[in-house]
C-alpha cells in the first residue's frame, strides 16, 4: 500500500470512530473535585473510625496496580468471573435477544468484549453505553472497541451511576441490558445496594434485563489471600492512594509511616482494607486546609467488599422486581453471574 493509500485509509477508520462515538459529561470536571474530591476526604479523615473512599485508589499508578492484581495467582475474582462469561456469554445473548448494553464502572470494558462477540456471533446490532466517572477511561477504551468492532455503536456517559442511569435516552434496540460485573457491588454498603437496585429498576423498562456479577462467601483461607497478595502488589495499591492524595491535595503522607492490613471480617462477610498508622503522627492537607491526628496503630479503612449468599441476593433482586432468570457460577462455587429480568 502507498503511503498516501494508507493515510487515506487512517482518516477514514478515524473518521468512522468519531461518527459511531458519542460521549456525555454529566457533571463538569470542575464540579467532580468540588462535590467528591474534597469534601469526601475531609468527612472521612474526621470522623472515628477514619474511612476514605474507594475512588482514591484509582489515578495513573494505582490503575496500573490494579490491572496486576487481577493477573495475581491469589486474586481468582476477575479469572473466575471471565471463565463463567465465556461460559454464558451466548446463552445470555440467546435469552435478551439484540439488546442494548449498559454498563456501570465500565473501566477498560475488558470483559465486556466477552459479550459483544456473543452478540455480534448472533448477527445483533451492537449498542454499548458505558459509565464512569473517568472522562478519559471512557474515551480511551470506547476508541479502542470501536477500532476492533466496525459496526458497534457507543454511547459513553461520564458521571456518577445514580445520574447516569437518571439521564439514559431512549433505547435504539428491542431491549436493554443493565451490566454491573466485576464483583464492585461488593464495595457498597446493603443500604448503597438497595439504593442501586432502586435506581436500576427506575432506569429499565418491564420486560428488561440487569446483569450481575458478585463475589460469594468462602472460607477465609481463600478470601484473605487475594488481598494480602505474596508479591505486595495489593499493599502497594493500597498505600498509592495516600500519594494520591498527596498530589490531589498538596499533602505530606509518609507511605513508609504506615502499612496495608486486609482481612476477612466473618461477621459482617466482607473483606476490610485499612492503612494503619506506624507512629503518632500529624498529617497536613494543605489544599484542604486539613490537619489529621494519628495516633500508632489508628487506621483508615480504605475499602470493603462484601461476600454474597446467592439466596439471599436473589431474594435481595426479586423484592425490587428483578426476578433472577438464570445464575451460573464455577464449579467451586466461588463466583456468580446473575441475569434478571424487570417485573411488571
Amino acid at each position: 500500500m502507498s503511503i498516501s493509500k494508507a493515510f487515506n485509509s487512517n482518516v477514514t477508520s478515524q473518521n468512522s470512530i468519531e461518527k459511531r462515538l458519542q460521549i456525555q459529561r454529566l457533571v463538569k470536571a470542575t464540579e467532580v473535585v468540588t462535590l467528591s474530591a474534597g469534601s469526601d476526604v475531609v468527612k472521612g479523615l474526621t470522623q472515628i473510625p477514619k474511612s476514605l473512599p474507594p475512588c482514591y485508589f484509582y489515578d495513573d499508578r494505582g490503575s496500573e496496580l490494579f490491572e496486576q492484581i487481577c493477573d495475581l495467582p491469589e486474586y481468582y475474582l476477575t479469572r473466575t468471573e471471565t471463565t463463567i462469561l465465556q461460559q454464558c456469554a451466548d446463552e445470555i445473548a440467546k435469552i435478551t435477544g439484540a439488546c442494548e448494553l449498559v454498563e456501570l464502572g465500565s473501566g477498560s470494558s475488558s470483559k465486556t468484549r466477552i459479550l459483544l462477540d456473543a452478540y455480534q456471533q448472533r448477527g445483533y446490532p451492537l449498542h454499548y453505553l458505558p459509565i464512569d466517572v473517568s472522562t478519559g477511561i471512557l474515551e480511551s477504551s470506547a476508541k479502542q472497541l470501536l477500532r476492533d468492532y466496525p459496526s458497534l455503536q457507543v454511547y459513553a456517559l461520564a458521571g456518577t451511576y445514580e445520574l447516569a442511569l437518571a439521564q439514559l435516552l431512549a433505547r435504539q434496540l428491542p431491549s436493554r441490558m443493565i451490566c454491573f460485573i466485576g464483583s464492585t457491588l461488593g464495595n457498597l454498603t446493603p443500604n448503597e445496594c438497595d439504593i442501586l437496585f432502586s435506581e436500576i429498576t427506575e432506569a429499565l423498562q418491564v420486560g428488561e434485563y440487569f446483569l450481575l456479577g458478585i463475589d460469594l462467601r468462602k472460607p477465609k483461607q481463600i478470601l484473605e489471600p487475594a488481598y494480602n497478595d505474596s508479591q505486595g502488589v495489593t499493599a502497594a495499591f493500597n498505600l498509592n492512594m495516600l500519594e494520591h492524595l498527596n498530589q490531589r491535595f498538596e499533602g505530606n503522607f509518609d507511605t513508609t509511616q504506615f502499612e496495608h492490613w486486609a482481612f476477612y471480617n466473618e461477621s459482617e462477610h466482607q473483606i476490610e482494607m485499612h492503612l494503619r498508622s506506624l507512629r503518632s503522627q500529624i498529617v497536613e492537607l494543605r489544599a484542604l486546609n486539613l490537619k489529621v491526628d494519628f495516633a500508632l496503630g489508628e487506621t483508615i479503612l480504605t475499602e470493603i467488599s462484601r461476600k454474597f449468599d446467592l439466596n439471599a441476593i436473589k431474594q435481595q433482586l426479586t423484592a425490587q422486581g428483578l426476578l433472577p432468570l438464570h445464575v451460573w457460577t464455577d464449579p467451586n462455587q466461588w463466583f456468580g453471574l446473575l441475569l434478571c429480568q424487570l417485573q411488571a
